[in-house]
């Protein structure tokens, strides 16, 4: 999906508005028009979506530090599309999750399914990720719950059905905490929020 480079977004809003005022004082509104049109039609796409497929697209190239940079250039997370909103947390958590910090991305996933996600894929995947953490714990029944409510969903990508299967086949072998190289599997690699070489899912 073709994405404008984020510094250059912020250059045309700055300059799109301010040039498009600066011409409408001196020569009049026709003249500042299409400065201004670019400049706000730029900052209601940054607003509304911040910098989430960028930073989806640097994960999918697993270039975890300039990610987590490029997330936080997002400065109106509260303001963002609601589906976005929750795959801004959820990248959060994948963040997390990639440097082993399991207390942090489990609060990130959850505030990401609270916040609401555009497609059962991405409820999909934060559950996996939350029943992995708790399988870890040796939580089975929290994590058998997490897995019976993935069941629910329309799941569509072979990947995560392959990780459900996986966690599924584990769950019935669960004598001892699960092996915590699963833990990390989402973010090395695996299903994303939002990004990789899966398709960008419709807004509702």
């Amino acid at each position: 999906m073709f994405t404008i480079n984020i510094y250059l977004r912020f250059a045309l809003i700055v300059g799109g508005i301010l040039g498009g005022i600066a011409l409408w004082s001196f020569f009049g509104f026709w003249y500042g028009f299409p400065f201004l049109l670019i400049g706000v039609f730029m900052l209601a796409g940054y607003l509304m979506l911040g910098t989430i497929m960028s930073t989806n697209m640097l994960l999918s190239q697993s270039r975890f530090q300039e990610a987590e940079e490029r997330l936080k250039l997002t400065f109106f997370p509260k303001i963002l599309l609601v589906g976005y909103k929750g795959v801004y947390l959820m990248t959060h958590g994948a963040l997390a999750l990639q440097k082993k910090d399991f207390a942090t991305g489990e609060k990130w996933l959850k505030q990401a399914l609270d916040a609401g996600l555009p497609s059962d894929n991405e409820r999909g995947a934060a559950m996996l990720q939350l029943a992995m953490i708790a399988a870890s714990k040796n939580n089975k029944v929290a994590a058998q719950n997490h897995l019976n409510d993935i069941k629910k969903l329309n799941i569509t990508e072979g990947m995560l059905k392959d990780q459900v299967k996986e966690l599924e086949k584990q769950l019935k072998q669960m004598g001892q905490a699960m092996n915590p190289s699963m833990l990390g599997m989402m973010g090395r690699g695996g299903f994303r929020a939002g990004g990789g070489k899966r398709r960008q899912p419709k807004m509702r």
